[in-house]
């Protein structure tokens, strides 16, 4: 069986820049995993999403999702961004936002279908949200549209969910209340989740992917205090890399 998501001795450069943006990446995770990517701010982690989602190509190396290339497997990936930038006038409804993320199951052009339609309140029921689909966006709250972003992306019914850094703008009562739909989902499909706060993960997630332009995985319960501050307070990656996956392995046990 593919991995759900491979990265093979990928390295990214952009043009201009000094140096590359992920140089030698290599990991494999198996499908049911979850992992959380952490780093400094530009270490590569949303450029490693990027690759991920087909929404850029590496210089050299190979990305694959289930064994083919990332925009081949689109329609098997749901992505969930820190927030969804929009008009707050605009008169988006609640159902239209999560049948976005139906967009790349769609055979050809058209109207939703029933299908759509019964998938999306599928979603907004696993978020505690069925019966808000004629709801307007812009009147929920914060914790409430992130359980809609969640929505969108379960839509498609993914076998792959990234995630990027998607409580950065909530607040801790939200985050928790995020993290409880996660643990939820946590087995039934591949999450690769990019956040800065390892308290809330460490007790779903047992791995750590570390990008600092090369990637290392850890095993969350090796993430002490120490190195959290190393990560954190310091704004770098500096913890032991002795407890590496051989290339090609998955990461579970």
């Amino acid at each position: 069986m593919p991995a759900a998501l491979a990265f093979e001795d990928v390295t990214l450069a952009y043009p201009g820049a000094p140096q590359p943006a992920l140089e030698g990446a290599t990991f494999s995770l198996g499908e049911g995993d979850s992992i959380c990517v952490v780093g400094p701010n530009g270490g590569g982690k949303s450029t490693l999403i990027k690759l991920a989602l087909g929404l850029l190509r590496p210089s050299s190396g190979a990305v694959r999702v289930f064994g083919e290339s990332p925009r081949a497997a689109c329609g098997a990936v749901g992505y969930m961004p820190q927030s969804l930038h929009f008009d707050p006038q605009f008169p988006i409804t609640v159902r239209d936002v999560v049948l976005m993320g139906r967009l790349g199951n769609a055979l050809k052009p058209g109207p939703f279908g029933r299908a759509d339609r019964e998938a999306a309140e599928r979603a907004l029921a696993r978020v505690d949200l069925a019966g808000a689909g004629k709801r307007r966006f812009s009147t929920l709250s914060g914790g409430q549209r992130q359980r809609v972003l969640i929505a969108r992306a379960l839509a498609g019914e993914p076998r792959l969910l990234l995630l990027d850094e998607p409580t950065a703008n909530v607040d801790q009562t939200v985050e928790e209340q995020f993290h409880a739909t996660l643990r939820e989902l946590a087995g039934e499909m591949t999450i690769v989740l990019v956040s800065h706060d390892l308290g809330f993960v460490s007790g779903w997630v047992e791995h750590v992917l570390c990008v600092n332009r090369t990637v290392h995985i850890h095993p969350t319960s090796s993430i002490d205090g120490k190195t959290l501050r190393e990560i954190f307070g310091a704004d770098i990656v500096a913890v032991r890399h002795d407890h590496d996956c051989p290339p090609g392995e998955h990461i579970h046990h």
